[in-house]
């Protein structure tokens, strides 16, 4: 597996290097956003490691543009921003998680593994549910044959939700599949997602494939 580095800090990058190469993981480089992103868009990589400030195009930026293009890569977002707002954002664009600098190696390689172990879980095949239909491969959810556009965080609610169809997933389990474990929700963010989720598979349907279960939090119920 390759790991695209873009960040412009070369002494970090230097360090990193040394680190991936004794993981055993082989690596590219891009040293601004611009550069990062025509590389990411282009290249087969197993997860990239972005900084948020970043020459030519923000990292922010290269993360969300990555997404609307349906690059699924993980993205692991690199950050000296200490306010909780700037690593909320980094995620809702489509970071599969963050780490504030400076940081200790074991835990950037602990993440790495903890990244890479939900997409593995998240990426079977071929899933269905009532009219749904997710296909992994493609990160593309259809219903009726129709493509449904989601965004990174919706898709995978949804994927969970159809993995454990008919089962009550607490509202946790939940926001460690999609944010990952580290996150603290401070604005119902889970909420929003479900909401807007709702919208586009649940439309004109008389009785909801995702309903809310009281006091405990969701479950994909087909009849």
């Amino acid at each position: 597996m390759t790991i695209l580095i873009i960040e412009d800090e070369k002494k970090l990058v230097e360090i990193l290097k040394k680190a991936l190469r004794g993981e055993k993981y082989a690596f590219d480089v891009a040293y601004d956003g611009e550069e990062g992103f025509q590389k990411a868009l282009k290249g087969n990589y197993g997860l990239i490691i972005l900084d948020l400030s970043l020459p030519k195009k923000d990292g922010m930026d290269v993360c969300r543009e990555l997404r609307e293009k349906l690059v699924h890569t993980p993205i692991i977002m690199l950050t000296a921003r200490g306010v909780i707002e700037n690593r909320v954002e980094g995620l809702d664009v489509g970071a599969d998680d963050y780490l504030l600098k400076p940081f200790s190696l074991d835990e950037l390689f602990a993440r790495i593994r903890a990244v890479l172990r939900r997409r593995r879980v998240v990426e079977v095949p071929l899933l269905s549910v009532a009219d749904i239909i997710i296909d992994g491969k493609k990160h593309e959810v259809t219903r009726k044959g129709k493509v449904v556009f989601l965004t990174p965080k919706e898709y995978r609610i949804l994927n969970t939700l159809v993995r454990n169809k008919e089962q009550a997933i607490t509202r946790q389990q939940l926001i460690e599949e999609v944010w990952g474990p580290q996150f603290v929700e401070t604005n119902n963010e889970l909420n929003v997602h479900i909401r807007y989720l709702r919208r586009k598979i649940d439309s004109g349907r008389v009785r909801p494939l995702i309903q809310t279960i009281r006091g405990v939090g969701y479950a994909l119920k087909e009849q």
